[in-house]
């Protein structure tokens, strides 16, 4: 018979929420060693520059207004959402930062430009905090979805993209502040859901939600930067154009399944 071996000499597992920290301070450190990351020559170049009953760039400009509208449903559902639900304040931090995504983009593709552009990456960075401070909130600890979270997370968002306005205004434009803001979710929620971390509230968004988002994020990207030959073998729509629609079907997908999970009296299946 094998001899046991003492509790206090067995290796202790890290403890699952502790994964996630390390894959954060791993993403910055890979972002740090890169070196700057300048933003590509071209960037403004999108391939519909079509113009439509005088708006120019018609496609990118109207192609924001499912943000606006999946947000402002969202604000308006979630003001009755349970006030013992402690991810409800970061919901509402997603939802009104879609809002102005697509008020900040709409005017961004009006006329692109790298001012403009600060107005269309602040809430797009707003929106990536709050739905980390949801995720930690629901999946690792109640205060992650607290104001005291929420409000630095913001700001630590803001300070991303002001890091990059003012880099690029001095000639040497570096997005590294700003990718790590954007990819944490990206790279926290799938996981946080493979190590199977447990729902913290019952009002939690179910795993099925957050899985649908991440694919739709993923194939958001990918008709980013296929926009022309997107627009080559469709005719009518091009690459960013969809990425609009794609990624605001999942924000709509996410939040919906949020809404029922928040508020009283609607089911919204298992947590898990």
């Amino acid at each position: 018979m094998p001899a046991l071996i003492p509790v206090s000499a067995r290796p202790r597992r890290l403890p699952r929420a502790l994964w996630l920290a390390l894959a954060a301070l791993s993403l910055g450190a890979a972002l740090w060693a890169h070196g700057p990351i300048g933003q590509w020559p071209g960037y403004h170049a999108f391939a519909d520059d079509r113009a439509w009953l005088g708006l120019p760039n018609a496609a990118n400009v109207l192609s924001n207004l499912p943000f606006l509208l999946v947000g402002a449903w969202a604000l308006r559902r979630l003001r009755r959402a349970a006030a013992a639900s402690p991810s409800a304040s970061a919901w509402r931090a997603f939802a009104l930062a879609l809002v102005l995504t697509a008020i900040g983009s709409s005017v961004y593709h009006w006329a692109p430009s790298n001012a403009a552009l600060v107005g269309d990456r602040l809430p797009i960075a707003w929106a990536c905090a709050a739905l980390v401070c949801a995720f930690l909130g629901e999946r690792v600890g109640t205060h992650w979805s607290g104001l005291r979270t929420i409000v630095p997370a913001l700001a630590i968002a803001t300070l991303a993209v002001a890091f990059w306005w003012l880099t690029e205004q001095a000639g040497a434009g570096d997005l590294r502040l700003y990718l790590f803001v954007q990819f944490l979710p990206m790279l926290l929620v799938p996981l946080g859901l493979a190590l199977g971390l447990a729902a913290t509230t019952p009002a939690a968004a179910p795993a099925r939600a957050w899985w649908t988002v991440l694919a739709c994020y993923a194939a958001a990207k990918l008709l980013e930067l296929a926009d022309q030959g997107v627009l080559a073998w469709l005719g009518g729509l091009s690459g960013h154009t969809l990425k609009h629609l794609v990624a605001a079907a999942g924000a709509a997908w996410l939040l919906r399944a949020v809404v029922r999970a928040q508020t009283p009296g609607v089911s919204s299946g298992s947590r898990r």
